[in-house]
């Protein structure tokens, strides 16, 4: 389901929305990052950055950055420390997690590196009231998304080939981008998910914890958006990950059809 911002949704209750936001190495793009999303016109927004011990000071550098953006007494911004970099999903299952704890009625899965727009949660925040949607996908693979121009076209075929090899795998084609990584779930959702009973470590986390959402019942909405270039830092995804984008849509399907 493709949803088109019609302002319907406008005037009802806000409700508490936080970014969770995993970071290695992102001391260059977070500030920017950071100013862009508590600058958006959506109630009771919080971020949440998850690092992984940056060597680079990422963390020390986001506990600066919450001080200045809770200086006026709101907690807009807080910082979880992890000891170890074991994965960008363990790290989201932490932060997701402690977002619940602490309240939040919609939890957003977003990168650090500037390739997420901020600007659309509020379009996203809509759409899950209004399409009374478990989960909103900030997807390029509906009309209106897009990749940018400087992807060569062997990225972007690839990384098509990967969400539609997800997809035809596990069978979730009413979802056109499963791999995305831009994405808003209502707290029900992630609480029947469990996050800390995913497999994935990696990447793969964002199709496995799609695939289970969807197996359950979750309603799904997809707004476009474009997907830019980094203009900080260098990709975290490694051979390892890579592996285990491809293996782990064969072991869902294999246990799930059982």
């Amino acid at each position: 389901m493709t949803y088109a911002p019609g302002g319907q949704g406008r005037g009802r209750p806000a409700a508490p929305v936080t970014v969770v936001m995993p970071t290695y190495n992102e001391a260059a793009s977070l500030p920017r990052t950071a100013e862009l999303v508590l600058g958006q016109q959506v109630p009771d927004l919080h971020l949440k950055v998850v690092d992984d011990s940056s060597p680079d000071g990422t963390g020390r550098i986001a506990e600066e950055l919450a001080e200045k953006y809770n200086a006026d007494g709101r907690r807009r911004m807080s910082v979880l420390h992890r000891v170890e970099k074991d994965g960008l999903g363990r790290a989201y299952a932490a932060g997701m997690s402690a977002a619940l704890a602490e309240g939040a009625a919609y939890v957003v899965q977003m990168d650090a590196d500037g390739s997420h727009p901020a600007e659309a949660l509020p379009r996203m925040l809509e759409a899950a009231i209004e399409a009374d949607a478990g989960l909103v996908i900030g997807s390029r693979y509906v009309a209106g998304g897009s990749l940018d121009e400087e992807w060569g076209w062997h990225r972007k075929a690839l990384s098509k080939f990967a969400n539609g090899y997800a997809r035809t795998v596990l069978g979730t084609h009413q979802i056109s981008d499963i791999t995305a990584g831009f994405t808003m779930w209502r707290a029900d959702v992630l609480t029947a998910v469990d996050v800390h009973s995913l497999d994935s470590a990696g990447y793969s986390f964002q199709v496995e914890l799609k695939f289970k959402a969807v197996r359950g019942g979750c309603q799904v909405v997809e707004i476009p958006i474009r997907f830019e270039e980094r203009t900080e830092g260098v990709s975290k995804m490694s051979l390892g990950t890579q592996i285990e984008s491809a293996m782990i849509p064969l072991r869902l399907r294999r246990r799930y059809r059982r």
